[in-house]
């Protein structure tokens, strides 16, 4: 059975949907007044793997990816590039499409776009005002009232009188309370605006993704999903006012991907080490990039670096290099049980993806030692390949594949710190007793050209 870590809780719940057999899926998408960066794919990539995941265990699923095309950012973005906003946006949404594709992301079920959904957003503030849970003030803004939301806080653990203290001494006095926050901005002369009772104005940030759940998928829904430094305030404001508006239950679980760095950095053009996914795109394949994704779990911090990212091509390698010779095919019918068990196993563990690796580098293990042509090799050939799919990797030719990444960075044998570090890993399988796991890294090592040899307590290699 799937579990979820859910942030709304902090634990791991089963989970159960609201409709048997159906699954509603809400992740905040781009806000397009730039390029993706490699931030963006890895939120991109998570939540298309629980898709297919999603897809793989039998659910029908609704999902929605939204875009945010009218925002400040992109406002002065436009306005420094000498040119309408409408046409900024549309051009990073074609960017951003073309990176999805260069990553075999799924396309969502729906992909509303913020400047639909005026009508939805006006209507919901609306209801927010008529509940007392919002007001409006001088110059045609509408404020959401934070302290009149009881539960603001449950979803970060945050708390308003700490909020309040910690808060930044606020320019606008007319707000009642610095935490309020924009529902409707009154826009200036020359930018993007929409008629409003309050006046001619756009959507705030925050009730935009309130509007397009709620019309796509109802007022409860079952997962909402996004990156962990959407948590607060985006996510938490989401709930404030989407509970108030509509009463009962926003979404039922929550789940926040953790963030990349860049070579041990946060990312920031500043400093130089803005990597944006056509950069990323320009040194490693599109498979490569999802396979240094899938190689962690979702909710851990990960460094992109050229060191990790030779570490996942050398990985990705050793698993084509075990179906090629083979007579691949992919049939679901023709498929090892006690490996598919294990790997929905790991994926079920609230998306393991990192442990549902290592099954399929046991499986390329077990592949390697099979007699080309035998019946249990393309049994193992096909489960390799069919499990692969779930994770969106192993779907080329394997020959092809492997002549493609001849003379890309990262070409080569094992670096010394790549060999050490999956004998370390090799000794925390043994001290934990799972003989199993540590053999399997010795094969793997062996398939590198790597002779491991204990003795005396201790643990040396040397390139055969």
């Amino acid at each position: 059975m799937l579990t979820i870590y859910n942030t709304l809780g902090r634990r791991k719940e089963p989970f159960t949907p609201l409709r048997e057999g159906h699954v509603g899926l809400y992740v905040c998408g781009i806000t397009v007044y730039d390029h993706c960066h490699v931030g963006h794919a890895r939120s991109m990539l998570v939540y298309d793997i629980l898709l297919r995941h999603l897809l793989a265990s039998g659910y029908e699923v609704s999902y929605v990816r939204n875009i945010t095309d009218v925002d400040d950012k992109i406002i002065a973005r436009a306005a420094s590039n000498g040119e309408a906003p409408e046409t900024l946006a549309a051009r990073f949404i074609e960017a951003m499409r073309a990176d999805a594709a260069a990553l075999d992301v799924l396309e969502p079920t729906f992909e509303p776009q913020a400047v639909g959904h005026i009508d939805g957003v006006i209507s919901m503030i609306h209801r927010l005002m008529d509940g007392g849970h919002a007001y409006a003030v001088d110059g045609g803004d509408v404020l959401f009232a934070v302290r009149s939301c009881p539960g603001y806080g449950k979803l970060s653990g945050r708390k308003l009188d700490e909020l309040r203290a910690g808060a930044r001494i606020t320019t606008d006095e007319r707000k009642r309370d610095p935490l309020d926050f924009v529902l409707w901005k009154a826009s200036r002369e020359g930018e993007p605006s929409w008629p409003s009772p309050w006046g001619d104005g756009r959507p705030g940030w925050h009730i935009e993704c309130s509007a397009m759940s709620t019309a796509l998928l109802g007022v409860e829904f079952d997962i909402h999903g996004g990156g962990l430094d959407l948590e607060f305030p985006h996510h938490e404001n989401e709930i404030a006012q989407s509970e108030c508006a509509n009463g009962g239950t926003f979404a039922r679980y929550w789940m926040h991907n953790g963030m990349i760095r860049v070579d041990g950095e946060k990312m920031s053009k500043s400093t130089g080490n803005f990597l944006t996914i056509g950069d990323a795109l320009a040194d490693w394949r599109g498979e490569e990039i999802r396979f240094f994704v899938v190689a962690s779990h979702y909710r851990s911090p990960v460094d992109f670096s050229q060191d990790a990212m030779a570490a996942a091509r050398n990985a990705l390698r050793r698993l084509y290099t075990a179906l090629r010779g083979h007579a691949v095919v992919a049939d679901s019918a023709n498929v090892d049980p006690s490996f598919v068990e294990r790997f929905v196993a790991a994926m079920d563990d609230d998306l393991n993806t990192a442990e549902a690796v290592a099954v399929l580098h046991e499986l390329a293990t077990e592949l390697n030692r099979e007699d080309t042509g035998s019946t249990r090799a393309a049994r193992l050939a096909s489960t390799l390949v069919v499990l692969g799919g779930r994770l969106g990797i192993l779907q080329g030719d394997p020959q092809a594949v492997l002549q493609s990444a001849e003379g890309k960075p990262g070409d080569g044998a094992l670096t010394p710190a790549e060999i050490e570090a999956l004998i370390e890993e090799r000794r925390a399988a043994r001290r934990a007793k799972d003989f199993a796991r540590g053999d399997t890294i010795r094969d793997t090592l062996a398939e590198a050209g790597i002779l491991v040899e204990d003795a005396g307590g201790q643990t040396t290699w040397r390139r055969r």
